[in-house]
């Protein structure tokens, strides 16, 4: 597939219509990260069904901002942010946390700046909504980005727990 340009700086939010393309490139995302626990077919498909239907609800919701950037016929990348109210503490001043869920470009349209650009809104959003930290998982090819933007290593123990 040949490569396709675009401008890296035409960051806009994302509308209803975008839906579609957001299920196609979030599951994009999981296929590129690997691994049996982030493999789409290891889980089946039918979080696809969900999935657009709680990124038509979070559209609207003030704690999360999702950004895309066009491509010539879809997405050419997406972004989201979300903002959570914990307690604060000593090192979580008012206790808003951001995380940023899944930054993702198509293949035909990376190495252009889309994944930066996108970036610099969510932490811009970020800033203007005064949160104490962002979060974020980042995958190999991400990841030096992220640490360029700012991001370092997460001093707390990370654990999961399924029920």
């Amino acid at each position: 597939m040949t490569q396709r340009t675009g401008d890296p700086a035409a960051v806009r939010q994302a509308v209803e219509d975008d839906i579609a393309e957001l299920v196609r490139l979030r599951a994009m995302l999981f296929e590129n990260l690997g691994g049996d626990f982030f493999d789409p077919a290891s889980g089946g498909d039918d979080w696809l069904d969900v999935l657009a239907v709680v990124l038509k609800e979070q559209l609207a919701a003030d704690a999360v901002h999702i950004l895309v950037v066009e491509g010539g016929s879809g997405l050419a990348a997406c972004g989201i942010g979300t903002i959570e109210q914990r307690l604060p503490g000593p090192h979580l001043r008012n206790g808003r946390i951001g995380q940023v869920i899944g930054v993702v470009t198509d293949p035909a349209y990376r190495r252009l700046g889309h994944s930066r650009s996108i970036m610099q809104g969510l932490l811009d959003w970020f800033r203007e909504s005064d949160v104490a930290r962002v979060d974020l998982y980042a995958s190999a090819g991400g990841e030096p980005l992220y640490r360029e933007l700012g991001f370092t290593n997460h001093p707390d123990p990370s654990l999961y727990w399924r029920p």
